[in-house]
């Protein structure tokens, strides 16, 4: 007999919000739903845990926050449940792989303020991620070389590029000779000519961090639900026994044989969460 979902990992970006990065109201009472019917609700972001947080903040309930592409996870109150690091003997082989693209590079921290964000240079990445530097403005720390920075384990590196330059930049990091020693996620937004590559801890993704905390709540993965739009979300969406896949997501996604939602436009979580409560009662009632 088929097991209730207990538990929903949501992405935010391009699913949890729409392409105003704004959170409808739709959305957010589908989750105030969700959580009042006894569903734990986790948000799984490529966002650092201080950049998710507002958006955590506004659902209204307690939750948990899997952030960095899963190398932190955390609760609002900022209580660490696990932090997945990236060696610097391995940030280090990165950047000097990488040196000529370092104006396309950013390397996060887990701490506060000035220095939880570094690069050396904001005139490439202001031309790709212009928002996202003028909100995490107050953490960016600029040090050239980006290697200064390297001193203690960072969570990630990451590179934001036209796409043309990142297929550069992803076939010389694919093919590097320390490739296991690192895990590669792609974030892509055909529209806006955008391609983000994280690089984290190897065996690092949002996949085995959710994997992680429904061990963790003893919850099997055939309860759980993970809604996302790209990339950076198939090893989430690929543990899910109920994977829910985003309308705007590329079509080759689209393709997996997950359940297609709305558009994040068309309050797409909001969608899926209402079909998982019918789905729920269903059992219940069975």
């Amino acid at each position: 007999m088929s097991r209730p979902i207990r538990l929903i990992a949501i992405d935010i970006d391009g699913t949890l919000l729409g392409t105003n990065v704004k959170l409808s109201e739709e959305n957010r009472a589908a989750l105030q739903r969700a959580h009042e019917a006894g569903i734990e609700i986790v948000l799984g972001t490529g966002r650092r845990h201080h950049f998710a947080l507002p958006i955590a903040q506004s659902l209204g309930f307690d939750l948990w926050l899997i952030s960095s592409n899963g190398a932190v996870t955390r609760s609002l109150q900022g209580e660490l449940f696990h932090q997945d690091l990236m060696p610097v003997e391995v940030a280090l082989k990165i950047s000097r792989l990488m040196e000529a693209y370092h104006e396309y590079m950013v390397i996060t921290f887990d701490r506060q303020g000035e220095g939880a964000i570094v690069c050396e240079s904001h005139q490439r990445l202001y031309g790709v991620i212009q928002r996202w530097m003028e909100k995490n403005s107050p953490y960016i720390q600029y040090l050239s070389p980006i290697e200064k920075a390297l001193v203690t384990n960072p969570i990630q590196a990451m590179f934001c590029g036209p796409i043309p330059v990142a297929r550069i930049m992803l076939e010389r990091l694919e093919s590097c000779d320390f490739r296991p020693q690192f895990t590669l996620l792609r974030t892509q937004y055909d529209h806006r000519d955008l391609c983000i590559i994280d690089l984290l801890n190897a065996g690092c993704s949002k996949g085995h961090a959710l994997e992680r905390w429904a061990n963790y709540r003893g919850i099997d993965r055939s309860e759980v639900m993970a809604i996302g739009d790209n990339y950076n979300d198939i090893e989430m969406l690929t543990f899910a026994g109920y994977p829910v896949i985003m309308q705007n997501a590329s079509e080759d996604l689209k393709q997996s044989g997950w359940t297609v939602t709305l558009h994040c436009d068309e309050h797409g979580v909001a969608a899926a969460i209402d079909q998982a409560l019918e789905r729920n009662a269903a059992i219940t009632n069975a």
